[in-house]
C-alpha cells in the first residue's frame, strides 16, 4: 500500500520533509498499527544501513545532493558514528509513548488521528502527516 509522509514542526516555518512516497506492508487498521509498521520500517532500513555501511574511498557529495539534502533540512555526509543495533520493541514502545504524551499529533488526509486503537480509515495515496509539537523549556524564578 502507498502513503505519501510529509514531517512538520510547529515551530518551523519549513516541512522536514514534503510529501515523500512511503511504502506501507499491509492496510493498518489502527493508528497503533500504523505507527508499528512505519518504526518497524524505518528501524530495519537503520540496522541494515549500521550493519552494511557503503563507505567510499573519496567521501563527497555533489550539487544535486547538496541540493537534495538542503530541501530536507540538513546536509551531511549519512555518516553513521555509532554502530549500535537498535531495538525494535523498544523504539515501538517510545514511539507510542510519544504519541499518548502528546510530543507529535498525526493527521491522514487533513483529518487529526486521535486514538491509538480505535479503526482507522488509510485508502490507497493517503497523506499522512507527522506534526512534531515543541516543548517549551525555561527556567521558574
Amino acid at each position: 500500500m502507498n502513503i505519501y509522509i510529509s514531517l512538520k514542526s510547529l515551530a518551523k516555518r519549513k516541512n522536514f520533509i514534503t510529501k515523500q512516497p512511503y511504502e506501507l506492508q499491509k492496510k493498518p487498521n489502527t493508528l497503533r498499527e500504523l505507527i508499528t509498521q512505519v518504526v518497524t520500517q524505518n528501524f530495519e532500513q537503520f540496522n541494515n544501513k549500521a550493519s552494511n555501511p557503503e563507505t567510499p574511498l573519496i567521501n563527497f557529495l555533489s550539487h544535486s545532493d547538496i541540493e537534495q539534502q538542503i530541501q530536507a533540512g540538513k546536509v551531511g555526509f549519512q555518516t553513521l558514528y555509532n554502530d549500535k543495533q537498535a531495538n525494535l520493541a523498544r523504539a515501538i514502545e517510545i514511539a507510542i509513548q510519544a504519541f499518548e504524551d502528546g510530543l507529535y499529533r498525526m493527521f491522514i488526509n487533513d483529518e487529526e488521528a486521535e486514538q491509538l486503537d480505535t479503526p482507522l480509515e488509510v485508502t490507497e495515496d493517503a497523506e499522512v502527516v507527522f506534526i512534531r509539537l515543541t516543548m517549551l523549556t525555561g527556567l521558574m524564578w
